[in-house]
């Protein structure tokens, strides 16, 4: 008897369907990371590309707990000499809320070719429109929404 070893070839992904209204960014990001990764699934391997595919709507009605929306800083530099640039995030909400997440969900990925390959899988809109209706997206429900 040969041990059966998954392969993203001989797997199916799914379409998942998330709404972020009134949860938190850290708790989102990590469960959406899980999912992309495929660590959800029982054939779950380190090495191949697991994960579903995951649609955020509401990008804007994310939280940001505490006081992050005033205090925390989106850093950046232009590549110029000094170019450093930064920016409020709550600038930064009220502009590109879908950026947001999708920076919160790279930050929990693996840092290599295979992380970019998963991260191709997600996709983040501002509002409650998306156009991957023919794909079937099941809702998925995130717990620790306030």
């Amino acid at each position: 008897m040969k041990t059966f070893m998954p392969t993203s070839a001989n797997t199916e992904s799914k379409w998942w369907v998330v709404d972020a209204t009134n949860i938190p960014l850290g708790r989102l990001a990590s469960q959406v990371a899980a999912i992309l990764r495929g660590k959800n699934k029982p054939t779950y391997t380190p090495h191949a590309d697991m994960g579903d595919h995951v649609i955020v709507i509401n990008c804007d009605k994310v939280l940001l707990t505490g006081n992050k929306i005033n205090q925390k800083m989106y850093k950046y530099h232009t590549l110029y000499p000094g170019g450093d640039r930064e920016i409020a995030y709550s600038k930064l909400m009220q502009e590109r809320s879908d950026f947001v997440v999708e920076r919160a969900v790279k930050g929990m990925m693996p840092k290599n070719a295979l992380g970019k390959q998963m991260l191709k899988k997600l996709r983040t809109y501002k509002g409650e429109e998306h156009n991957h209706q023919a794909q079937n997206p099941v809702k998925l429900e995130i717990k620790g929404g306030r």
